[in-house]
């Protein structure tokens, strides 16, 4: 439907009060300490006061596949429609993402586009809908979609261009959230290895170490220290040298748990926290990661072969060391008797009897 003059239905309340409340609401929501999606819904329920649908959606496109997921609903929506997915160009909502222009259907039994299958997930039949696109930088990222019953007039163009600039502040509200992830993760990453950097493992170990704890579970840490790496820097160049240590990094994220955490201690030392797990399995670990660093092929710029080895040690919560300091100390041991055992090889912590 091509847009047009916008009228204004005499049911609805447009008053400069109401949109002064809204946009202080709104404002709120923005620099607020919401979390995201209480933030969405803070913004999108200011459809209700402005335009007064039967309920509104706010979805977002599935890089991966190029659909739309149900990001936040209004509360009569919300346990059933939460997680929702429209397939690419699937439905009124799909339509809009694909062309990234507004629409508005008056009657949705009219018009092809409305997909049936969301229908039935309503408590009520939809007659009307308007829908948005919701845009960062002119990158389509997903719609706000409104929906009325044949109960309310159908939507109309001023319905529209409010939906519109409630979805410009929606974007902004997750523009927001994506750099602050962004600098979030600057802040504990390892520019190097992609890995947490020291600061925040410790972090982390505090946490890991209190929850092991309160709830009796066990926890390992596993140190490691790449085997002459200054004979690669000497033999090939830092860069080969620092290339090394980032795709070393990125062969233990790729080999641990989702529940387990890898940093890059210092150097050429890294750390892993292994929760709810006993030194045998983080011995086992270990061992994993060891054979992966032997078979990995390990290349310079000029495709010399690479031989990189490390030396692990393993310490364990609560049977090692009580603090965060005792376990990294205590694994950080356990790998210095690795190297001196000849390096390339694993040990745990050994606690030394105490002179009589």
């Amino acid at each position: 439907m091509v847009l047009g003059k916008a009228t204004v239905p005499a049911h609805r309340s447009r008053t400069g009060e109401g949109e002064l409340a809204s946009l202080v609401e709104i404002g709120t929501a923005l620099t607020g300490s919401l979390a995201l999606r209480d933030a969405l819904a803070a913004i999108l329920k200011q459809a209700d006061r402005l335009i007064g649908p039967r309920a509104w959606a706010l979805l977002l496109m599935d890089e991966s596949s190029g659909g739309l997921v149900v990001e936040v609903a209004a509360p009569s929506l919300a346990e059933d429609h939460n997680g929702a997915r429209l397939e690419p160009g699937e439905g009124i909502g799909g339509w809009v993402a694909l062309h990234g222009r507004p629409l508005l259907v008056p009657d949705v039994q009219k018009d092809g586009r409305f997909a049936a299958h969301m229908d039935a997930r309503m408590p009520f039949a939809v007659r009307s809908v308007a829908c948005v696109p919701l845009m960062i930088k002119e990158r389509i990222i997903g719609v706000v979609e409104l929906s009325n019953s044949y109960d309310e007039p159908p939507f109309n163009d001023a319905d529209v261009t409010i939906c519109s600039a409630i979805a410009d502040f929606a974007a902004i509200a997750l523009e927001n959230a994506r750099n602050y992830d962004r600098i979030n993760e600057l802040v504990i990453t390892d520019d190097l290895t992609g890995l947490y950097n020291s600061r925040y493992f410790e972090q982390l170990l505090d946490t890991e170490i209190e929850r092991a704890s309160r709830y009796g579970t066990c926890l390992s840490l596993v140190f490691l220290d790449l085997d002459h790496l200054k004979s690669v820097n000497d033999a090939h160049g830092h860069l080969v040298g620092s290339r090394m240590l980032s795709e070393f990094g990125r062969l233990i994220g790729d080999n641990i748990r989702s529940s387990d955490m890898a940093a890059r201690f210092g150097g050429d030392e890294y750390a892993v926290v292994l929760p709810h797990t006993s030194r045998e399995q983080a011995l086992a670990m270990a061992a994993k990661l060891l054979d992966l660093m032997r078979a990995a092929g390990f290349h310079a710029d000029d495709g010399q072969p690479v031989r990189l080895t490390a030396s692990f040690g393993v310490a364990s919560f609560p049977q090692d060391a009580r603090t965060r300091v005792e376990l990294i100390r205590a694994a950080d041991m356990a790998m210095y008797d690795a190297k001196r055992a000849g390096r390339g090889t694993i040990r745990s912590f050994v606690h030394t009897p105490a002179p009589l």
